[in-house]
């Protein structure tokens, strides 16, 4: 009788066990390592961070002929002309970041843009117990009340942190911080953020709230040209009087070192924002102006006091290596007059009349490395409104520095064209017509012939009527002699 051989399920039950054996060890000898150099990070000095963070590459410097910008300590920073976007220093600024107290300029911007500022901001159950009791705040209580303006001065000068709760519940109607992110990141987008993701009203810590160096410049240029917000920003003291809906007054000193009186006290300094967290350490938004050139400096992941002295010098950096320069008194590139005016190609006398202007009062942000000569230019005939031709892109190096607006002297059906007018440029519906040309100066001769008989008819005229000569007298009497 043959025997059937049964497999041995006891050998493949031990090799199963020997394979979860050794992945357990695998993954346990991954779990030390991973939490020894977690441990290795935390340990790690402010110190040794600035030095790793003042070792980073500036983008900037890789410019040709750029002026070289200083060594600073954040890992992330940006110096920006404000009216023209041209960014002057480049380190990092797409990087993602956490911006604490930074954020409050986009919620106090919004607050400007929505609210009047006698609205009354009531302090809900939410807005007060949420704000975490070691954080900034001005220690307001459920049910008692602020107006809008007096809400600004407790974001922007003691970076309230409950206050910027109440004033978000305020716009949206709602305690869900999610509903005012909503709006955060919308107007982010409009503002020309790309990197950012905003969660609450104040830059609390939260994985989902982030942004970036070159985000916080573009949210500032608009922070910043409210002159009611900058004044905010440098005020000493935060002075709240008490009311029926307050019991207890309010005096809070602005903590920020670099206004006026303070240890890094800068003089052309016109507006400015702290922030710190542990994981976004020291953040500063500010913006200073001189000689008409107004700059926004970002520093992100910094060391206090560095995010003062980096700030401080990059402000210098960019006030001593560029300047404005009025794109009309020195462009010649484009057929252009000592005026700064435009022809047309297809004016009916024979080019007679500036039909188009550079806008007088554009400019542009030159390195004082470089000359005009230098850098290039493209024209686009996207117009903005019915009033503008064109606008003109000026680069260098690939670095946007500005654009000027090619305006109608007057209103004109007429197409007109550059010297440089781009094949896509060209109307291509139609076949070219013939087109007349009539020199002005055989119509303003052929004017003064016109004139000139004209006048000397007249003299005629007057002449005849008014002397009488010796033939016409004679036969004057001998009509009487004969009547």
């Amino acid at each position: 009788m043959q025997t059937i051989k049964r497999p041995c399920f006891h050998k493949y039950i031990k090799k199963c066990c020997r394979g979860i054996k050794i992945f357990t060890l695998t993954v346990c000898a991954c779990s030390l390592l991973f939490h020894s150099s977690i441990h290795s990070l935390a340990e790690t000095t402010p110190e040794e961070r600035l030095e790793i963070q003042r070792a980073m590459a500036i983008q900037s410097n890789e410019n040709p002929d750029w002026p070289i910008g200083p060594v600073v300590s954040a890992e992330a920073a940006i110096l920006m002309e404000a009216e023209t976007g041209t960014i002057l220093y480049a380190k990092n600024i797409h990087q993602r970041e956490y911006p604490a107290s930074t954020t409050k300029i986009l919620t106090a911007l919004l607050a400007s843009e929505l609210c009047e500022m006698d609205e009354t901001v009531a302090f809900s159950r939410k807005a007060v117990f949420d704000t975490p009791r070691d954080s900034n705040h001005i220690a307001m209580d459920v049910g008692q009340e602020l107006t809008m303006e007096q809400c600004l001065n407790a974001i922007l000068i003691r970076s309230a942190n409950e206050v910027a709760f109440a004033v978000a519940e305020h716009i949206t109607g709602s305690t869900e911080w999610q509903d005012f992110g909503d709006i955060m990141n919308s107007r982010a987008a409009e503002l020309g953020c790309v990197d950012s993701h905003f969660a609450n009203p104040n830059g609390l810590p939260d994985e989902n709230h982030y942004t970036s160096a070159y985000d916080l410049a573009m949210i500032g240029r608009a922070f910043f040209a409210n002159e009611m917000l900058c004044k905010i920003t440098l005020t000493r003291r935060l002075e709240i009087p008490a009311s029926d809906k307050l019991p207890q007054a309010k005096l809070e000193l602005n903590k920020m070192q670099i206004i006026p009186g303070g240890e890094y006290a800068y003089n052309y300094l016109i507006g400015c924002k702290t922030g710190y967290t542990q994981a976004a350490r020291s953040c500063l938004v500010s913006c200073a102006e001189k000689n008409g050139m107004k700059l926004i400096c970002v520093v992100l992941k910094d060391e206090s006091p560095s995010q003062y002295e980096d700030t401080v010098s990059l402000f210098e950096y960019g006030f001593a290596n560029f300047e404005r320069v009025k794109v009309a008194q020195l462009e010649t590139k484009y057929n252009i007059d000592n005026t700064g005016l435009f022809y047309s190609g297809n004016d009916i006398f024979g080019s007679s009349q500036p039909l188009l202007t550079l806008n007088q009062e554009d400019y542009i942000i030159l390195p004082k490395t470089i000359s005009f000569e230098d850098i290039t230019s493209d024209i686009s005939y996207e117009a903005s409104n019915e009033k503008q031709a064109a606008v003109i892109f000026y680069t260098y190096a690939g670095v946007s520095i500005g654009s000027v607006r090619v305006n109608y002297t007057a209103s004109q059906e007429e197409s007109f064209v550059f010297n440089e007018l781009p094949e896509d440029a060209v109307p291509k519906e139609e076949p070219d017509k013939p087109v007349i040309y009539i020199n002005k100066t055989w119509i303003i001769i052929l004017l003064a012939i016109i004139i000139f008989i004209i006048t000397a008819r007249i003299f005629l005229y007057i002449l005849k009527k008014n002397f009488v000569f010796p033939g016409r007298d004679r036969s004057r009497r001998r009509r009487r002699r004969r009547r």
